[in-house]
């Protein structure tokens, strides 16, 4: 891959793109290129002079769009060529969900086709309007607006492969399989906090590098959520932030189609949705005709873009499955195909006489124009920022590692590192200094915890709290939010490749967050989990505060990093890695207790996962292994230290990430496990699940297979039998 230097920002994000997703994605480089010419030099040197007017005619094109009415006939094609679509990749597929596509067309193609800035050839341009579909399952929608608008990412091959083995239209949208997708969603609920985290990161973004003569940074966030998404108590959460912190340029737009997979929402669902917003601190506005109403769509969408200080709710009164005879504004043309018979029906009454998957030539002509007005307002946008970057080469530095993810050379230099000599202390606490050390020098770097902030040990020291006057500042305060802190972190990671958030809570209430921290490992989005408390050590807050299950559990979980550092070097090392695993979720389980400084440990140790700290054996025989992690790590090196005494070999291991361990070669893994030495004891404070892969089945493992108790920690370290004696007594019965 071209180096990014000589490469536009574009480019060079579009780059690593294929890079990623490989050469079928079917996407390439732009032909433009950072302009090198004397009279491109010249044109760059009179950009800055020109950046506030640019920037409102560009503005100013898509407002004035909203103003002039497209020939009545297109729209009505375009939206019927949506509904089509739809219907015919889901009778094809004899799966899907037709309804949402049938009713939300109109809204989705004013949006695509009048108001959206994007450029259909490079999905990553940096400052493209976002869009997510928080009502995932109608995905078809989403897919059918690529194909329209040009991305080569959705094909007419594809709408007819949809939900099929390999394809780029699956059930619901995948971020990571197609590109044109910002965030994937299916879990109702998680869209919408996404898109939140989303208009952050542009809040955000907007506020620390704009200049007044100079907006590198403007787009809005556009989502599409459903009845379902309101009932979801993480919409709530999420929508409650958005407003608390004024994202104006946030714009949601309500499916208020009163059915869901039950029936009619009036069995369960009857709160007044637009008074709880506006009490969140919403503007609000209802679209009572979202069927063929489409200058009622578009006055909506302008008078929401001249609210800048509040995220806007349009809520949008559509019938679900508009078109069809006998299935419309039922439940059962939520989530099935409307059959052979009713796909004719529907094509009867809305006048559709052309054949499956056909879209009439002249919308095709019409939607051809975005292909080079993207390319137009990417190549504006170029100019702009090759102009900033001129005028204001620091900012414009800090703002290229955001978009590209590229890391300052040397960042992990800024990391603490310790000795055997240096003070024991609890790893939150070394967590909170390694946290600020990040923060210093990788710019991208922010977060916050869920109303434990003085716990947890996040906040950073340097920096004040984003809030609706201070959205520069880089400490998020999510109050006792946990699914919609995670989800929501989940759209900062995905706005940017550098944008690299963290949060924040005790590790027992992931169980609170957890539908967000799966939606981060599949959608590959790089959050950092800082999760304090981690074990029975937390002391006298008892069970429900104590987690059992939860390190097992996450080992479980695919494309995650489950950490349990020991010590300050280890906490550092986990923190390199997850700062440099940008499409792999890191969870750092850390201690309320003091831990001291273990001889052995290294930052390049826990890079490997497992590692040994210390061995008085020779030939890679040990008499026995014993591996601990977290809290534990050190009471197996006190244990290693009574065998040795008694004339026994023995080696310490540190297990400090499964994932990690499993990732390096048969050659490394047999040096730190080697096969023939069976005698194996592991200890954790924790469910001994799983561990049985690493003991062997001669092998015994020492942890907590219940709940916890409220006591002092030493207490119950010593009534549930995590201690020195326990693994020594171990040990023994293997020799």
């Amino acid at each position: 891959m071209a180096s990014t230097s000589s490469l536009s920002l574009s480019q060079a994000l579009l780059a690593r793109a294929i890079s990623h997703h490989g050469s079928d994605q079917r996407i390439s480089l732009p032909s433009f290129s950072r302009p090198s010419s004397a009279s491109s030099r010249r044109r760059n040197a009179a950009s800055m002079t020109k950046l506030r007017s640019i920037r409102p005619l560009v503005r100013a094109a898509a407002v004035e769009t909203l103003e002039t009415s497209t020939d009545s006939s297109i729209v009505d094609k375009s939206v019927n060529s949506i509904r089509f679509l739809a219907i015919d990749a889901v009778e094809k597929a004899k799966s899907g969900h037709p309804g949402l596509p049938m009713g939300c067309a109109p809204m989705a193609h004013i949006l695509y086709d009048e108001v959206m800035r994007y450029n259909p050839k490079n999905p990553y341009w940096f400052n493209r309007d976002r869009f997510v579909l928080s009502a995932g399952h109608g995905c078809m929608l989403l897919y059918a607006l690529l194909h329209l608008a040009g991305y080569d990412s959705v094909l007419e091959e594809d709408l007819k492969s949809f939900r099929q083995w390999g394809s780029k239209t699956p059930g619901h949208p995948e971020n990571f399989e197609t590109p044109g997708i910002e965030v994937t969603t299916g879990p109702l609920g998680q869209g919408i906090a996404n898109a939140v985290g989303l208009a952050l990161a542009e809040k955000h973004l907007a506020a620390r590098f704009n200049k007044p003569d100079a907006e590198v940074v403007d787009h809005y966030t556009y989502v599409i959520l459903g009845d379902g998404c309101q009932m979801e108590g993480i919409s709530n959460e999420a929508a409650s932030l958005a407003g608390h912190w004024g994202l104006g340029k946030l714009i949601a737009f309500y499916d208020d189609n009163h059915i869901s997979i039950d029936g009619d929402t009036e069995i369960a669902f009857t709160e007044n949705v637009d008074q709880r917003f506006e009490a969140l601190g919403w503007h609000v506005i209802w679209v009572k005709n979202g069927n063929t109403g489409y200058d009622e769509i578009r006055a909506a969408i302008k008078e929401a873009k001249t609210v800048t200080d509040k995220p806007t709710l349009i809520k949008v009164t559509t019938t679900i499955g508009y078109g069809s005879p006998n299935k419309a504004n039922s439940y059962s043309v939520h989530g099935a195909a409307l059959g052979e018979k009713e796909v004719e029906a529907t094509r009867n009454n809305l006048g559709w006489p052309y054949e499956p998957f056909q879209v009439p030539e002249e919308v095709k002509s019409h939607w051809s124009r975005h292909t080079p007005e993207g390319k137009a307002l990417e190549s504006d946008w170029n100019a702009i920022f090759a102009a900033y970057e001129k005028k204001y080469p620091e900012e414009a530095a800090e703002l290229k590692s955001i978009i590209t993810g590229e890391l300052p050379a040397g960042w992990e230099k800024a990391l603490p590192t310790y000795t055997p000599e240096s003070p024991g202390d609890a790893t939150r606490n070394l967590s909170q200094q390694c946290l600020n050390a990040i923060a210093k020098v990788v710019p991208g770097f922010l977060g916050g915890s869920a109303d434990l902030a003085s716990s947890n040990m996040t906040l950073l020291k340097a920096s004040g709290d984003f809030q609706k006057a201070t959205p520069e500042e880089r400490n998020l305060r999510f109050g006792v939010r946990e699914h919609g802190m995670g989800a929501i972190c989940n759209g900062i990671a995905l706005h940017s490749p550098g944008l690299i958030p963290y949060c924040a809570t005790f590790f027992v209430f992931t169980d609170y967050m957890r539908g967000a921290m799966r939606i981060s490992a599949l959608s590959e989005a790089g959050v950092i989990y800082v999760m304090t408390h981690d074990s029975i050590g937390l002391g006298e807050d008892g069970p429900t505060h104590q987690p059992i299950e939860h390190i097992a559990s996450f080992r479980a979980m695919p494309n995650t990093l489950m950490f349990r550092p020991a010590d300050g070097n280890e906490t550092a090392g986990a923190y390199k890695i997850a700062v440099t695993k940008r499409k792999t979720p890191s969870i750092l389980a850390l201690s309320r207790q003091k831990l001291p400084q273990l001889p052995g440990t290294s930052i390049e140790g826990v890079e490997k996962g497992g590692y040994t700290i210390s061995d008085n054996s020779s030939g890679n025989k040990p008499d026995v292994i014993l591996i601990g992690t977290g809290s534990e790590l050190e009471i197996a090196a006190q244990a290693g230290e009574v065998l040795r005494k008694e004339g026994k070999t023995v080696r310490v291991v540190s297990f400090v990430c499964w994932e990690l361990f499993d990732e390096q070669t048969d050659e490394y893994k047999e040096s730190v496990l080697p096969s023939d030495v069976s005698a194996r004891v592991s200890i954790e404070a924790a469910s001994t699940f799983g561990w049985g892969k690493i003991v062997g089945g001669k092998g015994k493992s020492i942890g907590i297979n219940s709940f916890g108790a409220s006591a002092p920690a030493p207490l119950l370290y010593k009534e549930f039998g995590i201690t020195v004696e326990a693994v020594v007594d171990a040990a023994k019965s293997l020799f």
